[in-house]
């Protein structure tokens, strides 16, 4: 059970901004980003989007630095990837 961290390579509203995921549960996920004082409302689907001046304090915090893709294969091996345009699963 891990948070995983991807570098911020995304561009967006003048920033550039990092995926932060669980290979557990959204729990674990809401749980460690209130922890470093991510606001709920930076959670969009399966992931919390944060901005590069905080990527330090996920990876501090002990989130996992991996690359965008390798964050992608462990979010869908868990089970939790939400693409867009598709329904939540049923637990």
């Amino acid at each position: 059970m891990a948070i995983y961290i991807d570098p911020p390579t995304w561009p967006g509203h003048g920033r550039m901004w990092s995926h932060l995921v669980s290979d557990h549960s959204f729990d674990e996920l809401h749980a460690f980003a209130a922890g470093i004082g991510a606001p709920r409302r930076a959670f969009e689907r399966d992931h919390y989007d944060l901005p590069a001046e905080r990527y330090g304090d996920a990876v501090r915090a002990g989130a996992v630095e991996v690359g965008s893709k390798e964050l992608l294969r462990r979010l869908t091996a868990a089970g939790l990837r939400r693409p867009k345009n598709r329904p939540a699963p049923r637990v």
